[in-house]
C-alpha cells in the first residue's frame, strides 16, 4: 500500500474557505505537514483566513473546478487532496441546476482527473446525505459526482491514488447551519421557526466530520465510502436543548413546515448499500464495485441477496433526548466559549 500518511505531506483542500475546508487546514496544521494549500475562488476569504491562521505552510490558490488549467496548477505536487468545492444551497441549485452539474460534476471530475495525473496518494471527495434517494438538483449532482468518483476508481484500480468518498449529514455549527440561526432568533427575542417537530437530524460535529476524512484518506482502498455513524434528534428536541443553553426555558415556536427541496430525515446510506456495506465500528465502508465493462451482469444476471429494507437515516439511529442532546452540544467550542461568556 502506498504511504498515505499525513505528516509532512503536501495536502490541497479545494473550496478550503468553507466551514469544513478551515477545519480541515487547522487541523492539519496540527499534524506536521509540509504544507497546506487552500485552492478557492472567493478572495475574500482567503484574505479573512490568510490573517486568522497565520502559518507559513498555508499556501492560498485562486481559482474555480470548473478551470481544468487551475486546478493543475493547485493539485500538481500534492500528496493528498480533499475535495469539499461545491454549490451547496439547496435553492440555487434549484434555480440553475446546470451551474449545480458544471462545479459539482464536471468540477469533480477535473479535481480527481488531476489527482489521478499528478500522482496524488490519496483524494477524499465530499459528499452528502442530500445524494441518498435525491429530490433535489444539490442532491442529484453529488450523487452524480459520487458515481464519476467511483467509475474513475473503478478504471484507474492499479493506480497508485486512492480515491473515496465521505458523506455527512447535518454538522453543527457549520457555516450557514440551524444552531448559530436559532441562538440568533432567541437572543433577537424572535420566535423559532421549525419547520417540522418530528423532522430528524443526524448531529455530527466538524471534528467528527474531520476525523472521517482522516480515516478515508490513510485507510481506504480505492473507491470505497465511508460514513460516520452519528445520533440524532427531532428537530423541536434540538431547539429546546439550545434554548435551554441559552437559558430560554420555553421559547415561542412557530412552525413553518416542511420547505421545498427538504427531507423529514436524512439518509446516509439506502438499504441497497446497506446489503453490502462493512461494520467498522464507529464508520460503515460500502466498497467499490469492481464489475467490468461487461454489461450482463447489468441485464442477465443477478445476485442473491438476502432481503433488507433498511436504509442507514436519522429516524432510526441513536436517538437523543433533550438531555441527551444537551451534553452533545457543551462538547462543541463554540457552545463551550458561548456559556463562558465569550
Amino acid at each position: 500500500m502506498t504511504n498515505r500518511r499525513i505528516k509532512d505531506s503536501v495536502v490541497t483542500i479545494t473550496g478550503g474557505t468553507g466551514s469544513f475546508g478551515s477545519t480541515m487546514a487547522k487541523f492539519l496544521l496540527t499534524q506536521d505537514v509540509a504544507e497546506v494549500r487552500i485552492f478557492s475562488r472567493d478572495e475574500s476569504k482567503q484574505d479573512m483566513m490568510r490573517h486568522v491562521i497565520d502559518d507559513p505552510r498555508m499556501q492560498f490558490y485562486i481559482g474555480d473546478v470548473r478551470n481544468e488549467q487551475s486546478v493543475s496548477q493547485a493539485i500538481r505536487g500534492s500528496d493528498l487532496v480533499f475535495h469539499a468545492a461545491a454549490l451547496k444551497q439547496v435553492p440555487s441549485c434549484e434555480f440553475f441546476p446546470m451551474e449545480a452539474v458544471a462545479t459539482n460534476v464536471t468540477g469533480s471530475s477535473n479535481v480527481i482527473r488531476a489527482s489521478l495525473e499528478y500522482g496524488v496518494k490519496s483524494v477524499v471527495c465530499l459528499s452528502t446525505d442530500k445524494a441518498v434517494y435525491p429530490i433535489n438538483a444539490m442532491g442529484m449532482t453529488k450523487a452524480l459526482m459520487e458515481k464519476t468518483a467511483i467509475a474513475l476508481a473503478r478504471s484507474n484500480q492499479n493506480s497508485d491514488t486512492v480515491i473515496s468518498v465521505t458523506r455527512y449529514g447535518n454538522v453543527m455549527y457549520s457555516r450557514g447551519s440551524v444552531i448559530p440561526l436559532v441562538l440568533g432568533q432567541l437572543k433577537s427575542g424572535k420566535p423559532l421557526t421549525i419547520t417540522d417537530p418530528n423532522m430528524t437530524r443526524f448531529l455530527m460535529s466538524l471534528s467528527e466530520s474531520v476525523d472521517l476524512v482522516k480515516y478515508a484518506f490513510t485507510e481506504a482502498s480505492t473507491g470505497d465510502l465511508f460514513v460516520r455513524k452519528a445520533p440524532a434528534s427531532t428537530v423541536e428536541t434540538l431547539f429546546q436543548a439550545i434554548a435551554n443553553i441559552a437559558g430560554v426555558e420555553k421559547p415561542e415556536i412557530n412552525v413553518i413546515g416542511v420547505r421545498h427541496g427538504e427531507k423529514l430525515y436524512e439518509s446516509l446510506l439506502s438499504s441497497e448499500e446497506m446489503a453490502h456495506a462493512e461494520d467498522f465500528g464507529d464508520y460503515y465502508k460500502v466498497p467499490l464495485d469492481t464489475r467490468t465493462l461487461d454489461y450482463r451482469p447489468y441485464f442477465e444476471e443477478g445476485e442473491q441477496r438476502e432481503a433488507n429494507d433498511d436504509s442507514y437515516t436519522s429516524h432510526n439511529t441513536e436517538r437523543l433526548d433533550v438531555a441527551g442532546v444537551e451534553t452533545l452540544l457543551k462538547t462543541l467550542p463554540e457552545i463551550r466559549a458561548l456559556l463562558a461568556g465569550e
